[in-house]
């Protein structure tokens, strides 16, 4: 074996003539996202097929400014899992994190940073509230600065005059 001698495709891509007619439409349209229309650009250079190009990888990526490893990944993914798997994104409900107030939790730490401070403070702190949440088993545990970003959120604290509730609008003069 020479040094420079081509190594054999593991995931060939051979897409039919109703694929290839779908990603060019896919493409000519323009109005989707574009790692959608990234890996129909790199399907259609990858089509080994008669009617395909049949780029290598190197340069499908420097046409299409992406990695090899992105192109690559793109057909073993066509070839394991199918067509319509490589254009829909796969969303995880597992890969964000479970909020820790939910709405209930979240009404019970805005009460309670509406409420009056402990004796001996003049306000609540982030840290105060912290420790409360947990006391009173609001929820088992909470950073300071989630209940920073959870006050934030629902515009409720000591800054805002109504804490939460709606802002009056002017009404017009008649």
């Amino acid at each position: 074996m020479t040094a420079k001698q081509i190594a054999e495709k593991r995931y060939v891509v051979k897409l039919s003539d109703e694929e290839r007619e779908r990603l060019n439409m896919l493409v000519r349209a323009g109005k989707h996202p574009a790692r959608q229309l990234t890996k129909a650009r790199i399907l259609l250079k990858a089509d080994a097929s008669e009617s395909g190009e049949g780029w290598r990888d190197c340069d499908i990526a420097a046409a299409l400014d992406t990695s090899v490893d992105t192109v690559a990944r793109t057909r073993q993914q066509l070839v394991e899992e199918g067509f319509d798997a490589v254009l829909v994104r796969k969303h995880s409900p597992a890969s964000a994190r479970p909020r820790i107030f939910d709405g209930a939790a979240e009404a019970k730490l805005i009460a309670l940073a509406c409420s009056k401070p402990p004796k001996g403070r003049k306000r609540w702190t982030l840290q105060l509230l912290e420790e409360q949440v947990v006391e009173l088993k609001i929820v088992d545990r909470a950073s300071d600065n989630t209940i920073g970003r959870t006050l934030k959120k629902t515009f409720s604290g000591r800054i805002f005059g109504s804490n939460g509730s709606s802002h009056r609008m002017p009404t017009p003069r008649s």
